[in-house]
């Protein structure tokens, strides 16, 4: 790799990349919402054009029976190694839309920050990858064979692209995935996600009357569903912080202390932590830190919660029904279908009888861990070592990638996850945004990772 052709042709082409970014943040592919399905797909195509634009031999809008996957590969020798880049092009939705400094879909770049709906999640990330491939090709120098998986419905829970990987994994048989949907502790201290907390994801409806009442006829007497609903939550954890559902910490991986020694070493400013979010205080389960709560430990969130009326002025009613959604955070060794059944066995047997309660399963996901002894890491390290000028920390992450034990499960691959993201780019909120360093530093970095997978393929 010629490491001045990376940086000049970085620096001579950076305002071009810039502009195809915003040109793609500014389609609202929101996979949550059936108004949007005709920009989903709409992005679909604009994802598959700008493949076919840097040199791809094969690029497909693949349908599925909900949100379209676009494919692509180019194949320059099947003696080399083979690249399969996973990401998405769907994004959350942009509610609530008036707490937008600017709106959601008219991307803005302000003090060297990309602010749209979806720049860090994960249309930035996955772009990230196209320009690299670009710059690969226009060098004359492609280390590995290279396809493209990029799907729309991540952030729905991808339930159509199982069934799309089992249908085609020819199609897809690479030595390594590689995703950016991640982040990295800061711009001065790079970092690989080798660890995933796995996701069972719930709502919840609790009833009492048949139909609103009259909260002054019968408040007093009829138990209202709202007021159960929030007594019945705040009950699923204890002083410690702990989750009191019965057997929920049952299979949860105990980290060894060497391990969570090293964890501790990487660098943390707890006041800047809470300043970023506008908070006081934290409150982590007892026994861990900071880090270790959002990392190593599952949780229980409350993600909304509904019911009654809450329209502008009052009505003094005592509702029928009241709602919320609940998401769990799994580590190692957690199953999400038998965390989701211990967790309705639970808030069934808590509700009073007053009221009757039902628990439906949304979607969920393995909790993974990556071993950091093989090419694909190796060459993420090093690659990142080439453009970071430092090694880049081992971190377990503390969100959810559903289809990277998919993949390990269908397709026998390990994934790198090399993001570039910062947990400051506040995704899923109002005014998510990427940093325009982190972004090019992405298209630099990815080139080095398929010069090294190829070498490290080879050992």
């Amino acid at each position: 790799m010629n490491n001045q052709y990376v940086k000049t042709y970085i620096d001579q082409n950076k305002d071009r990349f810039l502009s195809e970014l915003v040109e793609l943040l500014k389609i609202p592919s929101v996979s949550a919402d059936s108004a949007y399905d005709s920009e989903t797909e709409r992005c679909a195509e604009h994802v598959k054009q700008s493949l076919i634009d840097v040199g791809v031999d094969f690029a497909e809008v693949c349908t599925t029976a909900g949100h379209p996957i676009v494919y692509a590969e180019k194949m320059v020798d099947p003696n080399k190694p083979t690249i399969l880049v996973y990401g998405h092009y769907d994004v959350q939705p942009a509610d609530p839309v008036e707490l937008w400094d600017s709106p959601p879909f008219d991307p803005q770049i302000i003090d060297g920050k990309i602010f749209a709906r979806g720049s860090a999640d994960d249309k930035g990330q996955f772009y990230m990858h196209v320009k690299a491939f670009e710059l690969l090709s226009k060098q004359g120098e492609i280390p590995c064979n290279v396809k493209f998986m990029i799907e729309g419905e991540e952030e729905v829970g991808s339930s159509n692209l199982g069934l799309f990987v089992k249908k085609n994994k020819e199609k897809l048989a690479a030595d390594v995935i590689v995703i950016s949907d991640t982040s990295i502790i800061n711009n001065e201290t790079p970092s690989i996600t080798v660890g995933l907390r796995g996701l069972s994801y719930v709502q919840v409806e609790v009833t009492g009357p048949s139909k609103d009442l009259h909260s002054g006829v019968y408040g007093g007497t009829i138990d209202n569903p709202v007021n159960v609903l929030c007594e019945m939550i705040a009950s699923l954890k204890d002083e410690d912080n702990a989750i009191t559902v019965k057997g929920f910490y049952d299979k949860v991986e105990i980290v060894s202390d060497q391990d969570r020694k090293a964890m501790s070493e990487a660098p943390f400013n707890k006041q800047d932590y809470m300043s970023a979010v506008g908070v006081k205080a934290t409150r982590t389960e007892k026994g861990y830190s900071d880090r270790e709560g959002t990392s190593i430990r599952p949780t229980l969130d409350v993600n909304g919660i509904w019911g009654g009326y809450i329209g502008e002025g009052a009505k003094t009613v005592l509702p029928s029904k009241a709602f919320a959604k609940i998401s769990m955070r799994l580590v190692p060794h957690q199953e999400p279908d038998e965390i989701t059944r211990l967790f309705q066995e639970h808030f069934e047997a808590i509700a009073p009888e007053s009221v009757k309660v039902h628990v439906t399963a949304h979607h969920g996901g393995e909790p993974v861990v990556i071993p950091t002894d093989n090419p694909g890491y190796k060459a993420a390290s090093r690659a990142m070592e080439e453009t970071f000028g430092k090694k880049p920390i081992p971190e377990r992450g503390g969100g959810s990638i559903p289809i990277v034990a998919l993949f390990e499960k269908e397709l026998g691959l390990k994934s790198i996850l090399m993001g570039f993201g910062l947990d400051s780019d506040d995704i899923h909120s109002p005014n998510e945004h990427y940093g325009v360093f982190n972004y090019l530093k992405g298209i630099e970095t990815i080139p080095y990772f398929h010069q090294y997978f190829a070498e490290e393929s080879a050992k």
